[in-house]
């Protein structure tokens, strides 16, 4: 037992920082830093919109998803080669090695690539090279979740499928993203039903700017293990219920709720209520070079925000961000060993 009691909340911070984590919800292009825009842009070529680095980031202020969508897509520009992709992992691998990150599942866009005439491959190959890098230099557990954007045709997203098979062997699942509003999950049931039956792990964004019965479909219709954002599930008790019985977990991202206008500020984040009704609630950074935070970031904006979330909240989290993730039972024990003995020399 690890008495919770006995860590002052003034020790959280430091707690938070050194205590092992995954990270299940994580677009790599958006880590996709300016500095290294402007990198990759002058190696390849790419012209820009924006004259400087401090240009750009300046025009990092959201309204939206969309708004947001807009300039995302602009950044991914410069990624052209296989190296431009490792490099963009490889410098989210370092950040989340600081941040004491085990294991991350990366989401990634291969028809933001594949629609300027980079071959799948190439994004794949550059990917994969970077996670087998992640783990002999920093020994973080990575993997990837090819993620279908929903503003496009379900027929593209089958044909990005099948493009993708030759590299199946670095895929473990299938996500989806891009522009919530107008696009329910329903929409994309036949390329769900064939990477299920590929023996990929399914995954969805829903309940984000999406409405509760997004969430819905995406468990009933699409049949995802895991719900990307769902925090919009609170406007259905039903929903909130059935969630916690058959603990289905919810990746949070909270810097990036606030960005988008989801919630206003920190302090009005649900996260509290998804914790107190038994969800399996993680906390997450999305696209932390666009939303002001990586992954310790967003853990301790959070908690200075919520003066409820304390010692207990802080373990929940973290046992549920390996607990939610599909890694192996072996790896998902030895990890939440770890964190156990980093809280209890914490009590």
């Amino acid at each position: 037992m690890i008495d919770f009691d006995a860590i002052p909340r003034s020790a959280l911070p430091a707690l938070l920082r050194s205590a092992p984590k995954a990270e299940l919800h994580i677009h790599i292009e958006g880590s996709l830093e300016p500095e290294l825009i402007f990198a990759l842009a002058q190696r390849n070529g790419v012209a820009l919109a924006y004259e400087s680095v401090e240009a750009l980031r300046a025009a990092y202020d959201f309204s939206d998803l969309q708004s947001f969508l807009d300039i995302y897509y602009a950044g991914a520009s410069v990624l052209l080669h296989e190296a431009d992709f490792h490099a963009m992992a490889m410098a989210y691998f370092a950040r989340a090695a600081a941040d004491k990150v085990v294991h991350a599942e990366l989401f990634f866009d291969p028809q933001t690539h594949t629609d300027r005439g980079v071959p799948i491959g190439v994004v794949i190959a550059g990917l994969a090279r970077a996670c087998a890098d992640a783990r002999s230099q920093f020994g973080i557990a990575a993997s990837l979740i090819l993620c279908f954007l929903r503003h496009l045709s379900e027929a593209a997203a089958l044909a990005t499928l099948e493009a993708a098979l030759p590299w199946r062997q670095h895929l473990v699942g299938v996500g989806l993203d891009s522009s919530e509003r107008g696009h329910p999950p329903e929409k994309f049931a036949q390329v769900f039903a064939r990477a299920r039956a590929l023996g990929l792990h399914l995954v969805a964004h829903a309940g984000e700017e999406g409405p509760p019965a997004y969430i819905e479909s995406a468990l009933d219709v699409l049949r995802v293990e895991r719900i990307d954002h769902g925090v919009r599930c609170v406007e259905s008790p039903a929903l909130v219920a059935r969630l916690a019985a058959e603990r289905v977990p919810l990746t949070v991202c909270p810097l990036s709720n606030v960005k988008l206008c989801v919630f206003k500020t920190l302090a009005e984040h649900n996260l509290p209520a998804l914790l107190a009704a038994g969800l399996c609630a993680t906390v997450n950074s999305d696209d932390p070079a666009y939303f002001g935070g990586y992954l310790n970031d967003n853990l301790i904006a959070t908690f200075e925000a919520l003066p409820q979330l304390g010692a207990a909240e802080a373990y929940t989290l973290l046992r549920n961000s390996f607990e939610a993730s599909f890694a192996t039972p072996q790896a998902k024990a030895a990890w939440v060993d770890r964190l156990d003995q980093v809280f209890r020399a914490a009590a």
